[in-house]
């Protein structure tokens, strides 16, 4: 299965997650309806995911959680480790360079920079903390393919520049600002100011409806 739509690769993604949470929770099998209301999808979507993998379920318990990661991530992921760097060790770059401690054994943030003296030459959850201007030599260094980046908004443009001249092929961006990249980088806008915005109208007008009916 080569060339994945964008919309796919992320549904396979959110498919993974609830596969996850429910083998922690001690389940071994999964129904496509259980997916679909998880990953808030249709269960005809969901069906025709499922044609494209090797899967054989029951009608009575399921699919094989373990047998659909296996095919998700063959599917998503190489056997090789995907090398990241961050830049922007605040309070949101420590989370994330926590979160991943373990987390996903093919994906590994392998350095972090920032521009303050103060949190540099140091390491945080096993993570070595580098100043901006060695961006580009670790970059090589450490064959990293991904950047991630968590600075103020002000900031954003100019590490994206760093992160692409420096080699990376995808960023993921957390600052809330519009960036321009050259059309070989692959860009992911999280912004999570917008999110919080959109869930603040949303809840406003469901409490006003609920008044006014």
């Amino acid at each position: 299965m080569e060339n994945i739509p964008q919309r796919t690769v992320e549904r396979f993604f959110r498919y993974t997650q609830f596969l996850h949470s429910r083998l922690e929770a001690g389940a071994e099998h999964v129904f496509s309806r259980e997916l679909a209301a998880a990953v808030n999808i249709s269960p005809e979507q969901v069906r025709r995911d499922l044609m494209n993998f090797a899967l054989k379920g029951t009608p009575q318990k399921g699919y094989p959680i373990r047998e659909f990661l296996a095919e998700l991530y063959q599917h998503l992921e190489s056997s090789s480790l995907t090398k990241m760097v961050l830049i922007g060790v605040g309070n949101l770059g420590k989370a994330i360079l926590t979160y991943f401690i373990r987390r996903r054994p093919n994906l590994s943030i392998v350095a972090a920079f920032d521009a303050d003296p103060e949190r540099c030459n140091r390491v945080y959850s096993g993570c070595q903390i580098y100043p901006v201007e060695r961006l580009a030599e670790i970059v090589a260094k450490e064959g990293a393919t991904v950047g991630i980046i968590t600075v103020p908004a002000a900031g954003a443009q100019q590490a994206a520049d760093a992160l692409s001249r420096a080699g990376v092929k995808a960023i993921v961006n957390f600052a809330p600002a519009q960036l321009k990249l050259p059309g070989d980088v692959f860009l992911e806008q999280l912004d999570i100011t917008l999110s919080i915005d959109k869930a603040a109208y949303f809840a406003k007008k469901t409490a006003l409806k609920e008044r006014t009916t």
